[in-house]
């Protein structure tokens, strides 16, 4: 990152097993993160803290994660935000509506933690799928 700005990652997760497993690979990695665990309030908190980059679940209580994904694109101050959809369902359809609405990459749980160390890296690289 240049001026040694550490990358700063929203983890948008309401399972607490895999929040613990992310939180782990982005400290590991060096990142500043923080995460909140529902759909609601998420496009706010997104908003306040403007992330390099939103590991966003699909399936969340009360706001999809397709939703918050519109969401941001929808608001162009936060252009520079990439988003990274993580979903159970990981269906080539899933896939293709997640990319279509603006995500910059999409992988299905459980992952491994190096292919998604491999994705988060890729995207904040600015590097196309």
């Amino acid at each position: 990152m240049p001026g040694g700005r550490k990358h700063r990652v929203l983890i948008v997760e309401d399972e607490d097993n895999i929040a613990i497993a992310l939180d782990y690979l982005m400290s590991r990695e060096g990142f500043e993160h923080d995460r909140i665990d529902t759909g609601r309030g998420a496009l706010e908190k997104i908003r306040e803290t403007r992330p390099d980059l939103v590991l966003l679940d699909v399936m969340l209580p009360e706001v999809s994660g397709y939703e918050i994904c519109e969401g941001v694109r929808a608001d162009k101050g936060l252009g520079d935000v990439k988003i990274l959809m993580m979903t159970a369902r990981g269906s080539a359809m899933e896939r293709r509506k997640g990319l279509a609405l603006g995500a910059d990459g999409f992988i299905a749980k459980p992952f491994e933690l190096r292919e998604l160390r491999e994705e988060v890296h890729r995207i904040l690289d600015g590097e196309t799928a």
